[in-house]
């Protein structure tokens, strides 16, 4: 169940900053190639391009949580 719930948010992770990415070279190839080399220009792009970035990134957010209740929960269950 844990390792279930591991790599469903390890997958919506990886869709949503594909998804991104797409999202910034839809912007500009700078865009596009600064944030596939330099992951932190991400987060700009997210602040500065919100309108489009939007769904991505709560996309990659909710893969994140599903990581971390996974692990949590693959933790307690450990005791």
């Amino acid at each position: 169940m844990t390792v279930t719930i591991t790599m469903i948010g390890l997958i919506l992770f990886i869709i949503g900053g594909f998804l991104l990415l797409i999202e910034a070279f839809r912007q500009g190839l700078f865009w596009g190639l600064a944030c596939f080399f330099i992951n932190p220009v991400c987060i700009i792009f997210t602040v500065c391009y919100w309108r489009v970035a939007k769904k991505p990134f709560l996309i990659q957010l909710s893969g994140f949580v599903l990581i971390l209740i996974g692990m949590n929960l693959a933790d307690t269950s450990a005791l």
